[in-house]
């Protein structure tokens, strides 16, 4: 029923201009929620918004104001009058005026509270004190309160006297005198209650009130709604006094802010909350190129190590073509350490504690996982590739370090940068990615050294070939062995793999003579 209805309403809004239904529009109107309202006026052009903004009903303007992009927003106070522009204003909750505030130009502010009632002005004023990451920042402070001596009849008055201004009602808080939270109580049991002329607030609240200070982050907050399935989480201040709360929908666009950034700083990117289409050129640029650049001055830490064992490259060659692959499997494997660790850190999963214990799980897993391409490469190297053994050896086991390596540091460097105050999404894929890649090549180039004698494999590999042709052995032989050209004497198989193990036909120059 909803696509159809925004598809009428598009279509009218086409011929808006013709057609002059403006009755048919409002009831249309009447019939959709207020978010799928506010994407249909996303679209529309700026001269066309305050003309359909009037037609909605009261009750819905507010909710439909507070769905719309800042800009959006701007642009249809633009075309509002004081008197509509104040209507507005009233009927938002004090959050979402809040944030209205925040995101608008300074002149734009200026009309904002210059319409708005004291009341309002003075709420908007003490919730702009607060961090904007904060629990007080992101609260409101329309809530439902109670007092323990009341009676279930007097509670239910109160309510249906002041709750329709209230952002929820149910769950109602019970303070004293002092505003100090003491218990928190349902609508349900409220409702439900037997005897409400004589049973009080105090006998049927639960004194166990899971709160909030006004100073804690918000994404900590989330995570709360996610561990206990509220709806609604109270803000207390130093003191213990109800200051506000914290509603679902709230906590729902915390999530969704909270995880776009890790996303952007996971892929090297500065975090933006603004669509992609309404950031200028000069936004992704200034929100991509600063990692960039970082991330290619510390990628010459490897250039550094290939240079390094030039020696190891030009002795056998072959081992630069699995470069690539050997770095490309350390990146993935310590990403996708980093990415598990980093998620179970921000569900509440896993604490910087709990380091010992994600190293050995990572260990144990790494060495599956490296095994396994191990055999899988070893096969490939020998059957297809048409590699040496102990080249294959090389690669492979090069691999198995790799893959340990890098799931041990994809799941240190997050828990190290928590504890260190700084958000693990930074330790993601580019960075883990930078790092691996040196690391790699180190113990590439040293377990070459070691498993193929300082490089003099070469020779095993020049012999290995040579002897399956005869033609080109015995011109090696005649030209390295016997530079004199007097061959006297047969030349043994030991006396050929000593020239060429050795690496030097001194040992042997005087066979024969």
């Amino acid at each position: 029923m909803s696509d159809t209805a925004i598809l009428t309403l598009r279509t009218m809004l086409a011929n808006l201009d013709d057609a002059k239904k403006y009755q048919s529009l409002r009831d249309v109107m009447s019939t959709l929620p207020a978010p799928d309202l506010a994407a249909v006026f996303e679209d529309l052009p700026p001269e066309k918004l305050p003309v359909l903004f009037r037609l909605c009903p009261k009750d819905l303007a507010a909710e439909i104001f507070a769905e719309l992009t800042p800009e959006t927003q701007q642009g249809l106070i633009d075309g509002l009058t004081d008197k509509e522009l104040k209507a507005v204003v009233d009927d938002l909750f004090v959050d979402d005026a809040t944030d209205l505030v925040e995101e608008m130009p300074a002149n734009v502010v200026k009309r904002i509270l210059a319409q708005a009632d004291p009341a309002t002005r003075r709420m908007i004023n003490e919730l702009l004190k607060y961090p904007e990451d904060s629990a007080g920042g992101v609260m409101t402070t329309e809530l439902m309160e109670l007092r323990p001596d009341w009676t279930v009849s007097q509670a239910m008055a109160a309510i249906r006297k002041n709750g329709f201004d209230k952002e929820t009602i149910n769950n109602c808080y019970v303070t004293d005198r002092d505003r100090t939270l003491i218990g928190v109580v349902s609508l349900r049991a409220l409702v439900l209650s037997k005897d409400p002329d004589n049973e009080l607030i105090r006998d049927m609240m639960d004194d166990n009130v899971v709160s909030v200070s006004t100073t804690t982050d918000q994404e900590d907050v989330s995570q709360m709604f996610e561990k206990y399935g509220y709806l609604a989480i109270p803000v207390v201040d130093n003191e213990k006094r109800l200051v506000g709360i914290v509603t679902i929908d709230d906590a729902i666009s915390i999530m969704q802010d909270e995880a776009s950034e890790d996303i952007a700083k996971m892929n090297a990117m500065g975090p933006s909350d603004k669509p992609y289409f309404k950031q200028s050129m000069w936004e992704l640029y200034k929100n991509r190129a600063p990692w960039l650049l970082f991330l290619m001055i510390s990628s010459t830490f490897s250039s550094m190590v290939i240079r390094g064992y030039e020696d190891a490259l030009a002795a056998v060659t072959v081992l630069t073509a699995y470069i690539p692959m050997l770095t490309d499997a350390g990146g993935n494997a310590g990403s996708q350490s980093t990415s598990t660790i980093i998620r179970g850190m921000a569900v509440g999963d896993i604490e910087p504690h709990d380091l010992p214990k994600i190293l050995w799980r990572e260990f144990r897993v790494a060495i599956l996982c490296g095994g396994t391409l191990a055999l899988c490469n070893f096969a490939k190297l020998i059957f297809l590739d048409g590699i040496t053994p102990p080249v294959a050896a090389v690669v492979c086991l090069t691999l198995i370090c790799t893959v340990i390596l890098s799931q041990l540091i994809g799941g240190l460097l997050p828990v190290i940068a928590e504890k260190l105050n700084f958000d693990p999404a930074v330790m993601a894929s580019p960075l883990i990615t930078t790092i691996v890649d040196t690391t790699t090549l180190l113990v590439y180039f040293n377990i070459a050294r070691v498993l193929l004698r300082n490089l003099n494999f070469r020779h095993r590999v020049q012999y290995c070939k040579l002897y399956r042709t005869r033609l080109v052995w015995y011109n090696f032989f005649r030209e390295k062995a016997f530079p004199e050209g007097r061959m006297r004497g047969k030349v043994t198989a030991a006396t050929r793999w000593r020239v060429i193990t050795e690496g030097s036909p001194s040992s042997v120059s005087g066979h024969g003579r």
